[in-house]
């Protein structure tokens, strides 16, 4: 059984390299990560979209002509790929999917654009920060027929797909309680671009600072780990720890997802002396704990110490946002709960809407949020 589902990843992985490239335009220069899917980084294991052979990068829709020309010199360009909106790229370049690096609140208006014709839509996370703008997306997804993926970074960690299948296949016994911290010293501290800093400190587009941009990496870990099932409730505490730098938004972030049989703690952060994603999985028997993108470390019921090890490589098309793109277009792969499936991250938008009632209320709040 082994034998062949490698050889099925081995023929997937070749129709992928030898097929046409896919079309793609780009929606927004604004937001940081987009310099990750133009150059190869942990964002794009597989490649940057200007050098890789299976997609071809054919319009960039940016109203800010400024911020084009930034990306135009810096990644030699042509002014021909500009356009001034999805309709005209649509019609003009043809696209078959949209690649999406706005504000979250836009996130809505360009798949119901991108909708009208017929393009599919992979977005830099989360895929919003309203439970009421997820369901419209799902509403408008599933009328025009299109696929709607989120990317997130953590998704193509091979130590965090290490753990899942450790806890998938029993070795850690039956879930106890996951921990996931997400941080770096914030977005002033790191020097990001002024228009990725206006984004992420606006509470209008982003939410709220490091609640959304980093308090959405746990619940999508834990809603692939847990297939799904939502929290019974959510109940949050934000922290300005830093308002003389993000005076309108949180700076620090913890959320307690509660389960029916098991518990997850969320710790976002923008004060942390580094920057650091890990992932902590304790089952009845055992615990696997994703250091960094590779290394995990694995202890189990009657062992005298943990054991570090790196995770096992990953097989296209689950290596890669693009590779999955395509897979997932192509109908060569369901979504199911996957760490980029909208299944998935309508229950994060979710987490995250009620994440923010609670820390503004100082209350628990149960789910489901009211429609």
């Amino acid at each position: 059984m082994a034998r062949c589902f490698a050889l099925s990843l081995i023929l997937l992985s070749a129709t992928i390299a030898s097929a046409a490239p896919m079309k793609v335009g780009v929606v927004g220069l604004v937001h940081g990560h987009i310099d990750g899917f133009l150059n190869k980084s942990n964002l794009t294991p597989a490649g940057g979209i200007l050098t890789r052979p299976d997609v071809e990068l054919v319009g960039i829709v940016e109203s800010d002509q400024r911020l084009f020309d930034k990306y135009a010199a810096k990644y030699h360009l042509s002014p021909s790929i500009h356009f001034n909106s999805i309709a005209d790229m649509a019609t003009k370049a043809h696209p078959a999917a949209c690649l999406v690096f706005t504000a979250p609140d836009q996130h809505r208006r360009i798949v119901e654009e991108c909708a009208l014709a017929g393009m599919h839509v992979l977005m830099e996370k989360p895929l919003a920060f309203t439970y009421a703008d997820a369901i419209a997306i799902k509403a408008t997804a599933d009328k025009a027929h299109i696929h709607v993926l989120v990317d997130f970074e953590t998704a193509w960690y091979t130590s965090n797909t290490e753990a899942y299948h450790l806890f998938k296949d029993g070795s850690l016994g039956s879930m106890v309680k996951v921990v996931v911290r997400d941080g770096h010293e914030g977005p002033v501290k790191i020097n990001v671009g002024p228009d990725f800093l206006a984004l992420l400190t606006d509470p209008k587009q982003d939410g709220d600072g490091a609640l959304t941009d980093f308090g959405c990496y746990g619940p999508n870990l834990m809603t692939w780990l847990m297939n799904g099932e939502s929290p019974v409730s959510v109940t949050a505490v934000t922290k300005q720890l830093q308002p003389d730098l993000y005076p309108r938004v949180s700076d620090e972030a913890d959320i307690i997802l509660n389960y029916k049989h098991a518990v997850a703690i969320i710790e976002g952060s923008w004060n942390w002396p580094f920057a650091l994603k890990q992932m902590d999985v304790y089952g009845s028997t055992g615990y696997a704990k994703a250091i960094d993108p590779e290394r995990i470390e694995v202890r189990k019921k009657g062992d005298e110490a943990g054991v570090t090890l790196n995770g096992h490589p990953l097989q296209a098309p689950y290596d890669d946002p693009i590779h999955y793109m395509e897979a997932v277009i192509a109908g060569q792969v369901e979504e199911g709960t996957s760490l980029s499936s909208l299944k998935n991250n309508i229950l994060v938008a979710e987490i995250l809407d009620a994440a923010r009632q609670s820390a503004t209320t100082g209350k628990t709040v149960s789910l489901p949020l009211p429609k």
